[in-house]
């Protein structure tokens, strides 16, 4: 089987982990620090703090923002459960704003329309977390006006578009946000197992952030209640969590920092190959707009056809041994999505029959939606057998 994704390990990544494996620190060692600095001069953001998982990361996020009961959050319905999830972590409202049908991203003018609505009925966002899906960015400076007029805070959620480029420069950086998440999880462009980061050019956040993870626990005597006693003194002085990420990790995430370029390089090149294959099927490609440079964390194609031709495909292609996917399940489809009251009953208007007419193109997308292989290490034979049975499939079903 062919999968959608893969990590690529090499024999530097291992090294560097068995280097930790035989030093003093497991976890809470120099090498998170040393990873963490490596996120920073890559993106030009000003912190990083790195955490167990990136849906830790967008917690920790909200938590800093100060995301609480009645709040509301929005963000696309196209991503993975974790994108809303970290509102309702936080005792919040969570609402979706619809895609945009040729990319997949969150649709600027949608985002305006409801923010118009929701002004008039007393109901804007405190926070909205675009997600920068497959690999590419949202239009971020548009968001960023948007939120400067309507007062809502920004998380970019770019789980999939470590080393992609907005405007010529680095996805992380912060220009047009409050904070970036990114993830590393091994079929991410690079990866540290689990893991995952947050990244904001404001210190208060990244402390805050930082507090968090490791349980609302100091040893800053600045912060603390009162002098201390010693130098094993400490105080917990929030609620926080035990989100650290082990040196163990960290490691390997520096060590795979080194190939981001070369990753995402490989990634750009089997999507052009794809492109110019598919430029004569019934397949169309999501669109990869001006000013922007893709990650390509994943390959998503959209097949004329509807959903009885979308499973038929994705059903054959499994069976000739190519590991398609789905990304993603609209999250408001989920059961619990569907069952679960929140606060002011903001879910149950979410998935209400009137309210899918803000979420259409989400709905057409879904219906049409496969995800292909792509990897760095996905050979030339095996693109080729994926774009064979694709061709193969298309005139089975048109007969």
């Amino acid at each position: 089987m062919i999968p959608y994704g893969k990590q690529k390990i090499t024999e530097e990544d291992i090294d560097a982990v068995i280097r930790v494996l035989r030093s003093s620190f497991l976890t809470q060692g120099p090498a998170v620090s040393k990873f963490e600095q490596s996120l920073r001069s890559y993106t030009d953001a000003k912190h990083a703090v790195a955490v167990n998982s990136c849906t830790s990361a967008l917690h920790l996020s909200c938590l800093a923002l100060g995301l609480g009961p009645g709040d509301i959050l929005w963000t696309s319905p196209i991503s993975f459960v974790a994108s809303a999830n970290c509102a309702l972590y936080c005792g919040a409202s969570v609402d979706f704003v619809d895609i945009e049908p040729d990319t997949a991203l969150m649709s600027v003018e949608k985002l305006e329309e409801k923010l118009q609505q929701a002004e008039k009925e007393g109901k804007l966002p405190k926070i909205v977390v675009p997600v920068h899906f497959a690999g590419q960015p949202c239009d971020m400076q548009q968001v960023h006006e948007l939120g400067k007029k309507y007062g809502f805070s920004i998380i970019e959620d770019a789980a999939h578009a470590i080393g992609a480029r907005y405007q010529g420069e680095p996805v992380g950086n912060c220009r047009y946000s409050d904070i970036t998440v990114f993830s590393f999880h091994p079929v991410k462009i690079i990866t540290t197992g689990e893991g995952g980061a947050a990244l904001t050019n404001d210190l208060h956040l990244a402390e805050r952030i930082a507090l968090l993870r490791s349980h609302g626990v100091t040893r800053d005597p600045e912060k603390m209640s009162k002098e201390p006693d010693g130098p094993w003194y400490y105080e917990q002085i929030e609620l926080g969590f035990n989100y650290r990420m082990t040196d163990i990790q960290a490691a390997l995430g520096y060590t795979q920092m080194e190939s981001l370029d070369h990753f995402v390089s490989r990634r750009n090149e089997i999507a052009s190959w794809y492109d110019e294959k598919f430029n004569v099927l019934s397949v169309e490609p999501l669109r990869l707009k001006s000013e922007r440079d893709s990650a390509y964390h994943l390959y998503v194609t959209r097949i004329e056809g509807g959903e009885k031709k979308r499973d038929y495909m994705h059903n054959q292609l499994r069976e000739a041994g190519v590991g398609v996917n789905l990304h993603f399940i609209p999250v408001y489809q989920q059961p619990y999505y569907r069952t679960v009251e929140q606060t002011e009953d903001m879910q149950k208007e979410c998935v209400s029959t009137d309210n899918l007419k803000w979420l259409n193109n989400a709905e057409h997308y879904y219906a049409r939606a496969i995800s292909l292989p792509i990897y760095p290490a996905l050979q030339l034979e095996e693109m080729h057998h994926v774009v064979q049975v694709i061709s193969q499939v298309t005139r089975d079903f048109e007969q």
